[in-house]
């Protein structure tokens, strides 16, 4: 009851935040698109597991009352609690004695009220009752309803029709076992499906006529007048009428192994023994695989809920897809409340680990080498959107999460030297890297350190939108980190010194590292644009000059405008001559380097020394972007638009929020088996298929990932990622830019 109340909570609130319309966006310009925020239908799951693991299940059905049973070994079932993130169970529907004493097989639904089969009977307990049609096939397991209370009912061998008004009849396929038996409303027909033929039978006639004939034969379901044939190699479509063949076996599906088919609202649903998919307009799949949407895999029975939804039963219990109506504003209230609720450790935006079996409230928070880099993306989304709607709320998470930066340079004895964490004492042989904590002076606290180049542009990026926007305190505050970190950077000749007076691993900008790259090893690009974007951004809000003296002496001494003005299509593998170092590091793309880029943009662009410079970093960010269209990452779309360029590619931007999954858990994922998708050879970018496929079907991951990733095996419901940096920073920078609008009635 308690997730009850929290989950009608929620819907409460955001009912009410979608009725309160933010302030004003920032003015664009008149040429730059607008995603127009308007609903839309927003897929997530409500899972139902089995009772116990020997249990099997045959037909999933919703009445009008939106109750959901299911046909079992163990007779009826009924879902029980339930909701989305917290599974309910499948449990014993004892609502009839009958219910518990029959030996109810099957269960289908006509005039929406359930009708069930057992091994004397099609009864129901609707209409009074009044509806028992005795049958003599005590083994029946599958039936389906016509018209005027007519049923056609087999145990495999025998067929059997059944009406109130109407002669039985009796009767069996030729050399064949019965599978499946269906309605057809536009012929007034039943059709059975065998184990190898496809036969009709007319109500009208009693005649029971073969039209197909072909082993392998698994599921069966009419289509756009079109019968649609399942087998354990693909799918084939037969006319509806003659039963001939209209198509050859299509097996350009995401698993070929068909073992249901259904048509919903004129949609036709696919079950395989490798999850759920549905064909789009477009000729290709929506597909649901792994229990971010299933219990189970292996797919038994798909039908239409009266309330909308769409019910997949699998061999570990009953998925339930809920299609919600909500705009993008209403889907990052929702994970506004998923940070706050879970993912906030000391101020950090982190993620939520140990979790058992995707329960959320099993987990607890973790620490992580760059808890200054996800906090840094948090902290300017909030600040976007304080911004777009002053409100009160998105100010306090800036002042918490602001508190834990300001004290990752406080709580280590080295001056401007920023912490990659830190945390209470006595756990360092517990967290992450034990080797890399240190204890603080204060007894009470131990903290991190080899801190990095991407928490380095993470601060700088996130301090830079605070200083720009922030009209309180927070400003000052954020350009006093600004100058703290900078001047740790260039009093130490652009490095980052740790506590043992010596360089960490990646806080390297000297040209002694940078220029020692090839020219197209990413590192020596990276470097080059990040410490410029640091500096004009140190020069910005402070006035100091060192700043920009070194910034310009980088770029005009040491080739550092040449380095970050070097093409993106020619960064690859180092030479056969080049130090192993380099070779390392050019062994593969680094999406790690596009999430530096990025957020080393604002600064970048935003406060070049010039219009000279800045229309030069316009020119190296859209050569970035250029090469990065493919994998669709909405953060880097609409970081793009802060050049004011009209072309950015908004509807994929768009089209990345509202794909992204609202379980964020870290289930298991598998796509490279799938026959839908085209392939392409390995490559330095490790780009695995031609098109990217929806963030809801691969697994999910922070901005610094591959999307072209397609499996993700391990980790199965352990772990629920934060939306803070993965979704709301696009989103809020999105709003405040002004491509994407208020919410739309």
């Amino acid at each position: 009851m308690r997730k009850l109340y929290q989950y009608s909570y929620w819907i409460i609130s955001l009912f009410l935040l979608s009725c309160n319309s933010p302030k004003k966006e920032k003015l664009v310009d008149a040429s730059m698109p607008i995603y127009k925020d308007v609903p839309f239908k927003q897929d997530m799951a409500i899972k139902f597991n089995a009772p116990n693991n020997d249990i099997s299940f045959s037909r999933i059905s919703m009445d009008r009352n939106k109750v959901i049973q299911v046909a079992s070994s163990e007779g009826i079932l009924r879902t029980h609690d339930g909701q989305f993130l917290y599974p309910g169970t499948l449990v014993r529907d004892k609502t009839y004695r009958s219910l518990v004493d029959k030996a109810i097989k099957n269960i289908t639904v006509f005039k929406n009220q359930f009708v069930y089969l057992d091994d004397k009977a099609v009864f129901s307990n609707a209409w009074a009752g009044n509806l028992y049609l005795q049958h003599n096939l005590p083994k029946a397991f599958t039936f389906d309803a016509g018209n005027d209370f007519e049923f056609l009912i087999s145990d495999g061998s025998t067929l059997q029709f059944l009406s109130k008004t109407k002669a039985p009849w009796t009767g069996n396929l030729s050399n064949d076992t019965v599978q499946d038996i269906l309605f057809d409303d536009d012929s007034n027909n039943f059709w059975v499906l065998g184990k190898k033929s496809i036969s009709s039978f007319d109500t009208s006639t009693s005649e029971l006529k073969t039209l197909y004939q072909k082993n392998d034969l698994t599921a069966f379901t009419f289509y756009n007048s079109k019968l649609i044939v399942g087998t354990n190699s693909g799918y084939l479509t037969l006319d509806s009428t003659s039963g001939k063949k209209i198509t050859a076996l299509n097996n350009k599906l995401p698993h070929v192994e068909i073992t249901a088919l259904t048509t919903i609202d004129g949609e036709l649903w696919f079950g395989s023994t490798k999850g759920a998919f549905k064909l789009r307009e477009d000729g290709k799949y929506d597909y649901y695989y792994g229990k971010r949407w299933l219990p189970g895999n292996i797919i038994t029975d798909i039908s239409k809920g009266t309330d909308g939804s769409v019910l997949i039963l699998t061999e570990a219990g009953l998925g339930q897809l809920v299609f919600k109506e909500m705009t993008l504003f209403d889907k990052a209230q929702f994970y506004e409340r998923q940070v706050r609720d879970r993912h906030i450790r000391l101020g950090f935006n982190a993620s939520l680990i140990g979790l058992e079996d995707g329960n959320c409230d099993t987990g607890r928070l973790d620490d992580s080498d760059n808890d200054g880099l996800w906090t840094s993306m948090y902290l300017a989304g909030e600040v976007f959107r304080y911004a777009v709607t002053k409100s009160d709320d998105a100010l306090q998470n800036c002042i918490e999460s602001m508190d834990a930066m300001e004290r990752l340079y406080s709580i280590n004895p080295v001056p401007g030297f920023p912490s990659r964490s830190f945390e209470r004492s006595g756990y360092i042989e517990e967290l992450h890297d034990p080797d890399r904590w240190h204890n603080s002076t204060d007894p009470e606290w131990d903290w991190k350190g080899t801190t990095s180049s991407d928490e380095a542009i993470g601060h700088i990026f996130a301090f830079g939108v605070m200083a720009e926007l922030m009209d309180n305190e927070l400003k000052n505050r954020a350009i006093t980190l600004i100058d703290t970190l900078m001047n740790h950077v260039v009093s130490n000749d652009l490095y980052m010194i740790d506590y043992d007076g010596k360089p960490t691993t990646w806080g390297r900008w000297n040209p002694d590292y940078v220029n020692a790259r090839p020219k197209m090893v990413g590192d020596r690009k990276i470097n080059s644009s990040n410490i410029i974007a640091m500096l004009q951004t140190a020069y910005h809000f402070t006035k100091k000059e060192k700043y920009k003296e070194k910034a310009f002496d980088l770029m005009e001494n040491y080739g550092y405008l040449d380095n970050l003005m070097y093409p993106m299509k020619d960064v690859g593998m180092a030479p056969e001559d080049a130090d192993d170092w380099s070779k390392m590091l050019s062994e593969s793309w680094n999406h790690s380097d596009d999430e530096m880029y990025f957020v080393g943009y604002w600064g970048l662009y935003n406060y070049a020394f010039n219009d000279s410079l800045k229309t030069k970093f316009k020119d190296a960010i859209i050569d970035h972007w250029e090469i990065e269209r493919p994998e669709k990452e909405g953060a880097w779309n609409i970081m793009t638009a802060l050049t004011g360029t009209p072309e950015f590619d908004l509807d994929e931007a768009a089209w990345y929020l509202r794909e992204h999954p609202m379980d964020l858990v870290t289930w298991d994922i598998a796509n490279s088996h799938r026959k839908d998708i085209q392939f392409v050879e390995p490559n330095f970018r490790e780009q695995t298929t031609s098109e990217v496929l929806p963030p809801d079907e691969r697994p999910v991951q922070r901005h610094n990932g591959n999307t072209f990733h397609l499996d993700r095996v391990g980790k199965d419901g352990a772990e629920e990622y934060s939306a803070g940096d993965i979704w709301l920073l696009p989103y809020w920078m999105g709003r405040y830019l002004g491509v994407i609008s208020e919410p739309q009635k």
